[in-house]
């Protein structure tokens, strides 16, 4: 929870459609860009690294303020791994990671941007560092699709499932070992979130296995006809 100084964060407040807006706005000039811009590789490593400098300070902020554990810190949520991807894509270009990242990591990555589960708020370095690695990710998958030209496919779809339903039951023990929620498979958000209307747990669970079948289809079906700078995998 937010100390008694730190500015705390109010859903849907200003400082939240803000961070929205940004993300609209990157979104948006990105498309506009995609035929008209080339971004060398050096680039896409300098922003793997603004990436991978944000979520470290992240982790020494939680171990200064005394906030780091086990239970609550580990790289171990769907948008934390997310972003561990996008990382290693930019920084090598392997086209393999173009299914979940832009599968799982944009449809983890939208639900976070709408609901966040933020105790801070603007203008600390938590509220810059979830919506800056947030957004990150986004335009990561966005990025390799529309200006790459990689193509994410049907079969990436269930391949995604596939890998997010293998990762549960390590991450179900990890809860269990450290009394942690990470991806909430022990009970929902406190502040909201979409699970408030999937249905009590441990139901919610398995709605949620429909509801990111459902978005990943729906991201597929948007991607599926679009056209590529580089041609398709």
């Amino acid at each position: 929870m937010a100390a008694y100084n730190e500015p705390t964060f109010l859903l849907f407040s200003m400082e939240h459609m803000a961070a929205i807006g940004v993300l609209c706005l990157a979104i948006l000039l990105l498309f506009i860009s995609r035929k008209r811009w080339s971004v060398l590789p050096k680039h896409e490593r300098l922003f793997a690294l603004t990436l991978l400098v944000m979520e470290v300070l992240y982790h020494v902020w939680m171990i200064v303020t005394g906030r780091w554990g086990l239970s609550d810190s580990l790289p171990l949520e769907l948008c934390s791994i997310s972003l561990l991807v996008a990382i290693v894509l930019l920084w090598t270009g392997n086209k393999h990671l173009i299914d979940f990242i832009f599968f799982a990591g944009i449809g983890g990555a939208l639900q976070a941007m709408a609901t966040p589960v933020l105790d801070v708020g603007f203008p600390h370095f938590r509220y810059f560092h979830f919506f800056y690695t947030h957004v990150g990710i986004i335009i990561t998958a966005l990025y390799f699709t529309w200006m790459k030209g990689y193509r994410p496919t049907f079969k990436g779809v269930l391949k995604t499932m596939i890998i997010l339903n293998l990762m549960l039951p390590l991450i179900f023990a990890v809860n269990v070992l450290f009394q942690g929620n990470y991806m909430f498979l022990r009970e929902k958000p406190f502040n909201g979130s979409l699970l408030d209307y999937l249905g009590p747990y441990p139901w919610y669970i398995l709605s949620l296995e429909g509801v990111a079948f459902f978005i990943f289809l729906c991201l597929w079906l948007l991607v599926r006809k679009w056209r590529f700078r580089v041609g398709s995998r």
